[in-house]
């Protein structure tokens, strides 16, 4: 017998015999509930020798039959009560489980969030995608009506979403487009690596929703809860049916703070904090500017992550100043990745090597941050090796940069729309549904082997926008995306070391071979040689390529 586990109160199975009872009482269930009618089938077992078996074991058991294939209001209304009057944890089973628990889910909706219900489900090895919608309803049957309807529906409001939305309307301005985000913020997340180093102050870095989204969308502020692809329908949270005729997902991707045991009890204090979350990269530069002494952590997690450059140049960052302050001496850095390389790209390593070198930082490769313990200041990491080993090592320490584990948002990872990871299944090529022909994804939450990047994003939107217009016939071209993205890691206050690649580690620089390595050096070649590329240095793309031409070096305040 395999007792499936979805939470601390709930297990499921499918049908038991009664000499297995006795392991259910080992696992520590109170009580059974029998979900399948007797009779049903000539090799089950009767009720009463399951309850027979479950008084013997000190379990109570419960019979709540329900027939095959029709689990109805009633039905699920019946167990909610019968399991919230359980002593638990519950077990429950029927023939293969599946009864149980879509029971179970529908029992749950209105008290657990509906991704919540589907993620457990799924981990348990159930899938609820055809009662999503009873979920969302409160657990009851919906109606079949639909909401509203659009050409073109784009789930998220981020900068996948808005420049795809706006790519599409550049093309096609009488499209009927829909952008659905909950959200009333919209952030400017590379800006906070500059923040945790005191180069930008946080509000440089928020605009609202509103004021940033195409004036042409019709903006759904709504949290998505479910797709149903078959019926062109995306779900909402209260049960709202959006009907589309082409959807586009980019949603972006979910910090997965739980992931590192006692982290969420301590950020923001103890000298724990992250540049991946707005209210706490000011605490970022707070702690840089007030250590002199002491040790600082900067830690990677096993990739993909949004902006995998962000973890180093907060330690860049952090060193630079130290440098400036002249305490770099009196602080031992330490970098933590769980990979086995500095950055995945070999050819900009030898460039990063030299600002490791510079600030004296020590890489520790396989290394993963598996918990923490603020008030007590000390990291745990699982170290390991060549062989596949791990080891636990601990490491003290003054101040902590941590980079959350990521992952696709719950409601992604338990739709039909994901792969056996969890993000959207798209051709790498045209990012398009690999099963579904009338969606599209870009940004973060797809699938495609890139580098997770806004300048990834950018690309990929005009890609979106051309492959879905040829669609509908209104675009002869396909369109191919060649994995480009960038990561311009700022390595000390105005130099960057700009890396741009697409798949495979692909170098793809955004300028000519002849404006970068001509025969007489130019301006750009300059630039990028002595990585003197500002903060703000598109200002010197946009001086255009008549000027990058011309022969260098240029004064880098020329373009402030």
């Amino acid at each position: 017998m395999e007792i499936r586990r979805v939470d601390k109160s709930f297990g499921v199975a499918p049908q038991i015999l009664p000499g297995e009872v006795p392991e259910i009482a080992a696992a520590g269930y109170k009580t059974i509930i029998c979900n399948r009618p007797d009779g049903e089938g000539n090799d089950q077992p009767l009720f009463h020798e399951i309850e027979e078996a479950a008084r013997r074991a000190g379990l109570q058991a419960v019979y709540r039959p329900v027939e095959s294939g029709k689990v109805s209001d009633a039905d699920a209304e019946a167990f909610a009560e019968a399991f919230e009057a359980a002593p638990k944890p519950v077990f429950a089973y029927c023939r293969t489980g599946t009864r149980s628990i879509t029971l179970w889910s529908l029992s749950r909706a209105g008290k657990m969030p509906l991704a919540d219900i589907l993620v457990a489900a799924k981990n348990a090895g159930y899938d609820m995608s055809a009662v999503v919608r009873r979920i969302a309803n409160q657990g009851k049957t919906p109606t079949e009506a639909i909401d509203a309807k659009f050409d073109i529906v784009v789930i998220g409001a981020g900068s996948a979403g808005i420049a795809v939305a706006s790519s599409l309307l550049s093309r096609a301005p009488d499209l009927d487009i829909a952008i659905i985000d909950p959200a009333d913020i919209h952030y400017y997340q590379p800006g906070w690596t500059l923040v945790g180093g005191g180069v930008f102050e946080a509000d440089e870095t928020v605009r609202t929703l509103s004021s940033v989204l195409p004036k042409e969308v019709h903006w759904i502020k709504a949290a998505v809860a479910a797709f149903e692809p078959e019926r062109n329908v995306v779900l909402l949270e209260g049960c709202r049916a959006i009907q589309y005729n082409r959807l586009v997902v980019c949603p972006g991707l979910k910090l997965d703070w739980h992931k590192v045991e006692g982290l969420i009890d301590t950020l923001g204090k103890n000298g724990v904090t992250s540049n991946y979350r707005f209210d706490l990269a000011p605490y970022t530069w707070q702690l840089v500017k007030n250590l002199k002494a002491g040790t600082a952590l900067f830690t990677q997690p096993p990739m993909p992550i949004k902006c995998a450059g962000a973890p180093q140049k907060a330690m860049y960052l952090s060193a630079d100043h130290w440098f400036r302050a002249g305490v770099l001496d009196h602080i031992d850095i330490a970098f933590y990745n769980a990979g086995g390389v500095l950055f995945g790209v070999k050819d900009y390593v030898p460039a990063l090597m030299e600002y490791v070198e510079k600030y004296k930082a020590e890489l520790k490769f396989s290394h993963n941050l598996v918990a923490i313990d603020g008030p007590a200041k000390q990291a745990w990491f699982d170290q390991t090796d060549a062989d596949g080993k791990t080891t636990r090592v601990e490491r003290s320490f003054d101040m902590i940069h941590v980079c959350p584990p990521q992952c696709a948002p719950d409601f992604i990872r338990v739709s039909p729309l994901a792969d056996q990871a969890g993000w959207v299944d798209v051709d790498q090529n045209t990012l398009r549904h690999k099963k579904f022909e009338n969606i599209w994804s870009l940004g973060d939450v797809m699938n495609a082997p890139n580098a997770k990047t806004a300048a990834a994003a950018r690309k990929q939107a005009p890609v979106v926008a051309q492959n879905l217009l040829a669609d509908m016939g209104r675009n002869a071209a396909v369109g191919h995306y060649d994995g480009y993205g960038s990561c311009p890691l700022t390595v000390e206050r105005g130099k960057i070391v700009l890396a741009e690649f697409g798949y495979g580690g692909k170098l793809l620089p955004s300028f000519p071979a002849w404006l970068i390595n001509g025969k007489r050096p130019s301006r750009l070649a300059w630039l990028l040689k002595e990585k003197i590329l500002p903060p703000i240095y598109w200002q010197a793309m946009l001086r255009g390529r008549e000027w990058l031409a011309k022969p260098g070096p240029v004064k880098p305040e020329v373009l402030n």
